[in-house]
């Protein structure tokens, strides 16, 4: 079986943080939202990391928090915990940068963790995902269309379910069924029929 896709921490514990109820405060005293950033910029850094590579990460994950901070008053606890609200938004922001991640995942599938890639950004994506991908997964991914992309990683890195990731992407729960499965053959194919994920599929429902 090919080494996957590890998840960044798992479910977040479903504490008040995660809940939203400091969300409400920080609309009265702004450092308040403080605790938002303390407990998710390590899994939205990461998540963002192995998507963009590191040199690229600090950037989006500053403009997650600054999108998140900005539209806070409109987050609805009862659609989204915190946690899945913000890899929404990062996920989002990675879109517009489709391009450097194909090529991130290109880089390693070609040179490997190891390898010695020619150029700066090839040898930091190869470096950032070293943990987390094979070149073979890494050259399967980079074929991908960015929607399946962003459905898959969604649920291998960050552990979101699917009712979570139609809030997050803002879809119908349908679509993310469909485009997830559309991955997983395509992946499928390009591995020789391996399966590509480390979670199990009967988890994606949950």
């Amino acid at each position: 079986m090919v080494t996957a896709l590890p998840w960044i921490s798992g479910r977040a514990a479903q504490g008040p943080v995660d809940r939203g109820e400091v969300i409400p405060g920080s609309l009265v005293d702004a450092e308040v939202f403080g605790a938002v950033f303390d407990a998710y910029f390590g899994d939205i850094h990461g998540y963002v990391a192995q998507r963009l590579g590191v040199d690229h990460a600090e950037d989006v994950v500053s403009d997650t928090f600054l999108i998140a901070f900005r539209k806070r008053a409109q987050y609805d606890p009862a659609r989204a915990t915190v946690r899945s609200w913000l890899f929404g938004i990062a996920t989002k922001l990675i879109g517009k940068h489709r391009r450097l991640e194909a090529r991130t995942l290109r880089a390693l599938g070609r040179y490997g963790p190891d390898g010695d890639a020619p150029g700066h950004e090839d040898r930091v994506s190869a470096r950032v995902s070293a943990q987390s991908l094979q070149p073979s997964l890494a050259s399967a991914l980079a074929g991908l269309e960015q929607r399946d992309r962003d459905v898959i990683l969604l649920v291998a890195l960050a552990g979101l379910s699917h009712e979570e990731i139609a809030t997050a992407l803002g879809i119908p729960y349908g679509t993310v069924g469909s485009r997830l499965s559309r991955a997983r053959k395509k992946l499928r194919g390009s591995l020789g029929g391996t399966n590509p994920m480390l979670v199990p599929e009967e988890a994606d429902h949950g």
